[in-house]
């Protein structure tokens, strides 16, 4: 993974997006050491939640490669669309909590790549947006998606028709970013943040992703379904019982993830 930083401690994952010379833009290789990485959080036991950001205070990813899109071809462009799709949705069902550390220009693929996390916090300089149309394009890797269920498709469809970006203080308002942070707290406050979310049942917060990003596709009637069946298999874990056990003894729990 050529592209990215990995660094571990105690249960929280960061990965560091790794072009600073390119604002930290999406290429084929970011793309795929992402897919790769992200793969490799999910099998991994002691990976309990993930923190993205970029290199730099400039941008977290300042979007797609545009001298690398400009080449493709048709059939190029949707398979290299379809890569994103598949590394995003990678991030995004990889079972535990990605919070994005947002540090700057966060625009197209980048603000789909924001999108696809499960929190973001943001600084005060940050700048999201969806500008493609501006250059010709739509969107490639799930924002068309994404943002009218995160924003509601009135405000979705005004930037993304638009082309305009909005600021941190914007984003925070609609609900894009959960919350700004000063730049140089924000890696410390959105690890700290994923800190708390790892120390957490490993099995439920899986479950429960599996509920509100599945559930988002789902009729209320069958959400409640699938959150029937979480709910029951939850009671056959181990960390059930412990957490229950821990919370009737005035203990903090010692989850396993079984």
């Amino acid at each position: 993974m050529t592209t990215l930083l990995v660094q571990d401690n105690a249960g929280v994952r960061r990965i560091t997006v790794n072009r600073p010379e390119k604002l930290n833009a999406l290429n084929s290789q970011v793309i795929a050491d992402l897919d790769e990485a992200f793969a490799a959080a999910a099998k991994d036991d002691t990976v309990r939640a993930v923190v993205l950001t970029g290199v730099g205070e400039k941008a977290f990813v300042a979007g797609a490669d545009i001298a690398e899109m400009a080449a493709l071809g048709p059939s190029e462009a949707r398979r290299f669309a379809e890569c994103g799709q598949r590394a995003f949705d990678r991030i995004e069902n990889c079972g535990k909590p990605v919070v994005a550390a947002v540090n700057g220009f966060a625009l197209g693929g980048g603000c789909e790549l924001a999108l696809a996390c499960h929190v973001r916090f943001a600084s005060p300089n940050a700048k999201l947006g969806a500008p493609e149309v501006t250059l010709g394009l739509i969107q490639g890797f799930g924002g068309s998606q994404r943002l009218p269920r995160i924003v509601g498709t009135g405000r979705a469809l005004e930037w993304i028709l638009s082309g305009d970006a909005m600021d941190a203080a914007e984003a925070h308002r609609i609900g894009l970013v959960n919350r700004i942070v000063e730049p140089a707290k924000l890696v410390e406050e959105a690890t700290a943040f994923a800190a708390r979310l790892a120390s957490r049942g490993p099995v439920a917060l899986r479950l429960a992703l599996e509920c509100v990003i599945g559930g988002a596709g789902l009729s209320f009637a069958e959400g409640q379904r699938l959150e029937a069946s979480n709910f029951g298999l939850v009671f056959a874990t181990e960390d059930m019982k412990e957490g229950t056990k821990a919370f009737l003894e005035k203990r903090k729990p010692a989850y396993k993830g079984r």
